[in-house]
């Protein structure tokens, strides 16, 4: 694996920690797609850093439990910002 993926790798897992980012937050930040940044975190970090790679894995998973509360929410603002046109 190149060097400058793994640095990748670690920096987006430490980005997840620090900020308890969601996959889409951190794609955004790094300017890569939720697919790399599942990669990085799930396949090339648990070679890498494995205890840093649970880490990770414990927030997004979090955020992944979280996710449909989170699209409520949205909805429910898109509808109310609706309705005081």
């Amino acid at each position: 694996m190149k060097d400058y993926i793994e640095e990748r790798a670690v920096e987006i897992a430490y980005y997840i920690i620090e900020h308890k980012a969601t996959v889409r937050q951190t794609a955004k930040q790094f300017g890569v797609s939720k697919s790399t940044i599942h990669k990085d975190v799930t396949e090339r970090l648990s070679q890498i850093n494995p205890a840093l790679a649970a880490e990770a894995r414990k927030v997004l998973d979090v955020n992944k439990s979280e996710r449909h509360i989170r699209g409520g929410l949205a909805t429910r603002e898109k509808y109310l910002h609706m309705a005081h046109r």
